[in-house]
C-alpha cells in the first residue's frame, strides 16, 4: 500500500526546492545541437540546489504524418508500424543531409535542430528533402494509398535541459532524453499543424431576386438575398390566402462556393526564417524564382507572416 501522506510530503519538498529563489540554473550558450550525454546539462542536484542546461538560439523544424489516426484504423497495426518505422528512418536520414540533429521522436512526428552556422540554409533545405523524399519515396512504396505530410521551421533561443528523475536499468534511457522548451518549436508545431492542409470551402445558397418587373416598361431590377432575409420581406395577405412581397416577380437559385481558408503548402517557415534563409542564399533558385511565397492564412499563437511552398529537389520527379 502506498503511503500517501508520505509520498505527498517528499515531492512537497521536491517541488518547493526547485521552485525556490535559491535554486540556480547554470546557463550555459552554445552554437551546436546539445546531446542527451553533455555533461553541463543535468538533473536537478538537490545538494547543490542547482541545475545545469544550455541554450542555443537556432532553426527549429518538424515534420508530421498526416491522418495518422485514421491510418491506424484503416490498416493492419503491423502495415502502421512498417510504416512508421520507414518514415522515422527516412526523416533521421535527411537530417544528416545537411547537418541536422534529430532530438524528436513521438508518434507521427519528427523534430529537428541544426547547428547555429548556416541554421537557415540547412533547415531549408532539410526541409526540401523531406518533402521530396515524402512525395516521391514514401508514397511510391507505401502503396495503400497516398500519405501527406506537414513540416513547419521557426527560429530563435532554444532551451535543453533535463527534467525527472535518474533511473537504472532497461529504463534508463526513456529519462535521458533532453527537454527542448522555447517559443521556436511551439511555433514550427504549430506551423506543422497547418501545413499540407486541404482547402476549406462551404456552399451557399442564395436568391436571385427579380423586383420591379416589367413596370413602366423597365427592365427588373435584381437583387442576390440569402433565403433568410427575402424570407423576412413576405407578409401574409388573407385575400390571395398566401405570402407575399411588394414589387416581387421571381426568384432563382443560386450556389456560391465561399473559400473559408485556403490550401497550404507541405512547408511552412515563419519569416524569421525566411528572411534568413533570403540573406544566407539571395541568389538561390528557391529565392530568385519565389517558390516560397506568403502564405494568406492566419494561424493561431503565430503573429507573424509565414511563408511556403511545395518545392522538391527536382531528381525526386524523376521515374527511377
Amino acid at each position: 500500500m502506498v503511503d500517501i501522506p508520505g509520498f505527498k510530503a517528499d515531492v512537497s519538498e521536491e517541488v518547493s526546492t526547485i521552485l525556490a529563489p535559491n535554486f540556480v540554473i547554470n546557463l550555459t550558450s552554445t552554437n551546436t545541437v546539445p546531446h542527451s550525454d553533455d555533461v553541463a546539462i543535468t538533473f536537478p542536484n538537490f545538494d547543490a540546489g542547482s541545475q545545469g542546461a544550455k541554450v542555443i538560439e537556432t532553426a527549429v523544424l518538424y515534420v508530421d504524418m498526416r491522418r495518422s489516426t485514421q491510418l491506424s484504423l484503416r490498416h493492419h497495426p503491423l502495415t502502421v508500424s512498417k510504416l512508421y518505422s520507414a518514415f522515422v528512418r527516412a526523416m533521421t536520414r535527411c537530417t544528416k543531409v545537411f547537418n541536422g540533429e534529430v532530438r524528436g521522436i513521438i508518434g507521427d512526428r519528427v523534430m529537428m535542430l541544426f547547428d547555429n552556422a548556416d541554421c537557415y540554409s540547412n533547415a531549408v533545405y532539410t526541409a526540401i528533402l523531406i518533402n521530396s523524399v515524402c512525395q516521391h519515396v514514401i508514397n511510391k512504396h507505401f502503396t495503400h494509398e497516398e500519405v501527406s505530410f506537414g513540416i513547419g521551421i521557426d527560429y530563435g533561443r532554444m532551451l535543453a535541459t533535463k527534467t525527472g528523475i535518474r533511473r537504472h536499468g532497461s529504463a534508463q534511457q526513456s529519462y535521458r532524453s533532453l527537454v527542448w522548451l522555447g517559443r521556436p518549436a511551439n511555433v514550427a508545431s504549430k506551423l506543422t499543424d497547418n501545413a499540407n492542409k486541404p482547402e476549406e470551402a462551404r456552399e451557399f445558397v442564395k436568391l436571385r431576386v427579380a423586383y420591379d418587373y416589367l413596370r413602366d416598361g423597365t427592365p427588373p431590377i435584381y437583387y442576390e438575398e440569402w433565403p433568410d432575409d427575402f424570407v423576412k420581406k413576405c407578409t401574409y395577405d388573407p385575400a390571395r390566402r398566401s405570402m407575399v412581397v411588394p414589387n416581387f416577380h421571381s426568384f432563382t437559385v443560386v450556389k456560391e462556393r465561399v473559400v473559408i481558408t485556403p490550401a497550404t503548402p507541405p512547408i511552412l517557415m515563419s519569416k524569421r526564417v525566411y528572411d534568413g534563409f533570403k540573406a544566407a542564399r539571395p541568389f538561390s533558385r528557391e529565392i530568385q524564382n519565389g517558390w516560397f511565397t506568403k502564405v494568406n492564412r492566419s494561424i493561431p499563437d503565430v503573429p507573424d507572416e509565414v511563408f511556403g511552398g511545395d518545392v522538391i529537389y527536382t531528381d525526386f520527379d524523376k521515374k527511377t
